[in-house]
């Protein structure tokens, strides 16, 4: 990687990554649904198990992505022709399941992203090795879906129950909080979420603080196909101005998050065995 310009920062982001690993830091990734429907969530569950990302949120589509790649092994539909007949969304199976499991969570006072990560282990869905919900579940990581309502396709559903998507979201919001109350000389790396997810980390951030956590240096990376304002000033500019650093990188999803988790993953190699020659 040149050490220059935009290949200059990529490096510092990755050292910053290889110190939080080393120092057990939080490090979490915000992610935009595009970035799992393109099939980059193994990538982001290898990182899971290896211990580099301690948490993960989610926006609404990114939740039902993950869950269809689990359930069917895929997942996409031809937005522009189904929205003719009124059949866009429509899929009884994913409406059916996902609200099934938010109900039940409403019911057991637990949130979206545990409840949906719990429903795929217990309905053992075939392909639920490639869902980072699961993984959650299984690795007791934070994986956390923050929506709103009217956004996603399985409200469309007669399932859909207001104060259970409601109550879901909003005990993940408190989960969140907590993991940015630790993010302390951790680092937030937003990839494709251009709204919701930079939104939910200002509100986050601001009530971390407020409850006297010290949150102010960290490291922020912004990934986009992209640039968006609410990323750039939500993530990037406004909450690094106490003492933190903030990176943006441009450039397709496809790319940019197997170029970060492989430059991330040899870093940490490099560092591990020189350690041990010493």
């Amino acid at each position: 990687m040149p050490d220059i310009h935009a290949g200059h920062n990529f490096r510092e982001v990755i050292k910053s990554f290889v110190t939080a690993c080393r120092k057990k830091k939080t490090i979490v990734f915000l992610l935009g649904g595009h970035v799992i429907k393109c099939g980059l969530s193994p990538l982001i569950i290898d990182m899971m198990k290896n211990g580099i990302i301690t948490a993960v949120a989610l926006n609404g589509a990114g939740s039902i992505h993950d869950f269809e790649v689990a359930f069917g092994g895929g997942t996409s539909e031809d937005v522009s022709e189904n929205l003719k007949n009124g059949s866009f969304g429509m899929v009884e199976e994913t409406g059916h399941l996902m609200n099934t499991a938010i109900n039940n969570g409403f019911i057991n006072n637990i949130g979206t992203g545990r409840a949906l990560g719990s429903e795929i282990e217990k309905l053992k869905l075939p392909n639920r090795k490639n869902s980072i919900l699961y993984w959650g579940k299984r690795l007791d990581i934070p994986v956390t879906v923050h929506v709103a309502i009217g956004t996603d396709i399985i409200h469309q559903h007669p399932e859909a129950d207001g104060k259970s998507i409601g109550q879901g979201s909003f005990l993940d919001f408190k989960l969140f909080c907590g993991v940015v109350s630790n993010l302390e000389n951790g680092i937030v790396c937003n990839f494709g979420s251009a709204v919701m997810l930079p939104e939910v980390f200002l509100k986050a951030l601001t009530i971390a603080r407020n409850l006297d956590n010290k949150v102010e240096k960290f490291t922020a990376v912004n990934f986009d196909q992209i640039q968006h304002y609410r990323p750039n000033k939500n993530i990037i500019e406004r909450p690094t101005m106490s003492g933190g650093r903030g990176y943006s990188f441009t450039g397709h999803h496809e790319f940019m998050l197997p170029l970060l988790a492989a430059a991330i993953k040899e870093e940490v190699k490099l560092r591990s065995v020189k350690e041990r020659e010493c």
